[in-house]
């Protein structure tokens, strides 16, 4: 598990976190990689129940959530994300393979916000993340 811990130094502005949740370990070190170039603390799960924990424990800015995930898939975690009351506010973007129109809608209904398709194209997500972090603010 890859954690980039905030510096905070006086002046210095905090970074939002991004949790990814992603079991391929090609594609979180990749964004990850990428996230933390741009700034970002980055904080990376590799199954369903380590993102829920992390989730609910480290109250990131914005979550990544692969959708086929061992041990909870990310409808599920994404679910109980969303009916918890300390979690719900955080920007989910659902990751997946799947890219016919039934599985954004399926990403939507299950709570996500946005939804993105693999292979990633990064400039593209990037700007669903900025757009996601803008409104959050």
């Amino acid at each position: 598990m890859a954690i980039t811990e905030d510096l905070v130094r006086p002046g210095k502005i905090k970074m939002p976190k991004i949790l990814i949740v992603e079991d391929n370990e090609l594609n979180r070190d990749m964004l990850s990689r990428r996230l933390e170039r741009k700034g970002y603390s980055v904080l990376c799960a590799h199954d369903g129940e380590q993102g829920h924990f992390l989730a609910c424990s480290e109250a990131p800015d914005l979550i990544l959530m692969d959708i086929s995930l061992p041990l909870m898939n990310g409808w599920e975690v994404t679910r109980l994300l969303k009916s918890n009351e300390r979690t719900r506010h955080i920007p989910i973007i659902a990751l997946t393979a799947h890219a016919l129109v039934t599985d954004r809608h399926t990403a939507l209904d299950a709570g996500c916000e946005d939804y993105d398709t693999k292979p990633i194209d990064f400039e593209r997500l990037d700007k669903k993340i900025d757009s996601l972090l803008t409104v959050k603010k």
